[in-house]
């Protein structure tokens, strides 16, 4: 008899059926993979650890939880930077003011508004599929 079925190997799965055991429940997990750790397994090929189910970044800025994690795998501190290249300049990713100060030359939100306002103005030589855009109409709603 199990104090708990716990359906699913990944991560919520797993670390709960780790600290049951912990503290003396019976536990039975399943999982329809053939592998624990979920979305996150990884196998290794020829030496190298493959993300089988595709890329995965842990983030937390909670040192209690960075620590429980690490003891049961050593996990980088990566932080993602992402940037775009656009006519040989690297832009900063997702739009943030960096990125419409090295386009436009704007520095403030206000700025970035008006400016962006006045492309919707002139847009005979603009495609406006561009202001269909989430971001940008999250940030005009935001500026």
């Amino acid at each position: 008899m199990y104090d708990y079925l716990i359906v699913g190997a990944g991560l919520s799965g797993a670390i709960f059926a780790y600290e049951a055991t912990k503290r003396g429940k019976k536990v039975k997990v399943i999982d329809k993979r053939d592998h624990i750790g979920g979305n996150i397994y990884c196998e290794n090929v020829e030496g190298v650890n493959v993300h089988k189910y595709g890329a995965h970044i842990f983030h937390t800025s909670n040192k209690e939880v960075w620590d429980y994690v690490n003891q049961f795998a050593e996990f980088n501190n990566y932080i993602n930077s992402p940037v775009a290249n656009y006519k040989g300049k690297l832009y900063n990713l997702p739009f943030n003011m960096n990125t419409f100060y090295g386009l436009w030359g704007t520095k403030t939100p206000a700025e970035v508004k008006a400016y962006v306002l006045h492309l919707i103005t002139i847009t005979s030589t603009i495609d406006t599929k561009v202001f269909q855009s989430v971001d940008i109409m999250l940030l005009l709603k935001t500026c």
